[in-house]
């Protein structure tokens, strides 16, 4: 396994440790900007990688639709973003390269499959994947805990339900509460994880050390940027998901210019990109 730097860079047990610059507001709002430049200098290309997005999101609407399953309508558009930050891979690649001064052609976002991080990489993945089913399986425990094991027969049936009796206010306060615990998690462990992986080959286990260590240095910035992120894929859900093809590639490049601005720059020694 070392040999992939699936656990850490290099042979044996070394993990490398990045230095965590401490970063304030301002540093969350410019990141934010920057990647606004980076989705505006070719927003073609960008709105094209990520067309996918509202797509899934539209085919999961429509298969808890016609599988019983409208209660998990919300905790699948709302875990989908616990995947944003695998996802946005090749945005992070994008926002590399035009940073300095390379093709952006949105089929350089593809190269990241070459990636010698590409195996810790996929276990992180697989990580994100492994939390998001888990919240599926919470949010099903929670309907079921309040409404027994009967689905609701209609979309409308349901919203008016838990608008308007104490147990739908139940399901949303408790369900946001647990919903904002698995969001912690995936900020705490992969806040600046894919693009570090991307840049420097450390490895799966010091990728997530870091980005825990960036939120326990930078904890105000670090949560803003979470809401941030939770505001900015609730706007973009809103126009029947279509203004996630805007909003997650601006995120996906903002990102990765908050994880310039949290770590420190590798020495050359150490192996990160050119």
């Amino acid at each position: 396994m070392a040999n992939f730097h699936v656990y850490a860079a290099g042979t044996g047990s070394n993990v490398e440790h990045p230095a965590i610059r401490r970063i304030g507001v301002s540093d969350v709002f410019d990141a934010l900007r920057r990647g606004f430049e980076d989705f505006w200098d070719k927003p073609s290309h960008y709105v094209f990688l990520c067309l996918i997005y509202p797509v899934v999101g539209v085919f999961l609407i429509t298969w808890t639709s016609g599988g019983n399953a409208l209660q998990l309508i919300y905790p699948l558009m709302t875990g989908f973003a616990l995947l944003g930050p695998f996802a946005a891979i090749g945005l992070y690649e994008i926002s590399r390269r035009r940073e300095q001064n390379m093709d952006t052609s949105w089929w350089h976002a593809l190269e990241v499959r070459n990636s010698p991080a590409m195996p810790a990489i996929a276990v992180l993945g697989v990580m994100l994947m492994a939390l998001f089913i888990v919240w599926l399986f919470t949010a099903q425990a929670l309907f079921s805990w309040l409404y027994g094991d009967s689905a609701p027969a209609t979309f409308f049936g349901l919203a008016s339900d838990v608008l308007t009796t104490q147990r739908g206010w139940t399901l949303i306060i408790l369900g946001n509460v647990i919903g904002f615990l698995f969001a912690l998690v995936a900020l705490s462990t992969t806040v600046i994880a894919f693009p570090l992986l991307l840049d420097r080959d450390i490895g799966a286990y010091a990728a997530v050390e870091t980005s825990a260590r960036a939120i326990m240095a930078n904890p105000m910035p670090m949560l803003l940027w979470g809401l941030i992120v939770a505001v900015g894929l609730v706007i973009g859900t809103l126009p029947l998901l279509v203004g996630l093809a805007i909003v997650l590639p601006v995120l996906g490049h903002s990102t990765w210019h908050l994880y310039r601005k949290v770590i420190e720059a590798a020495p050359a020694s150490t192996g990160n990109r050119a």
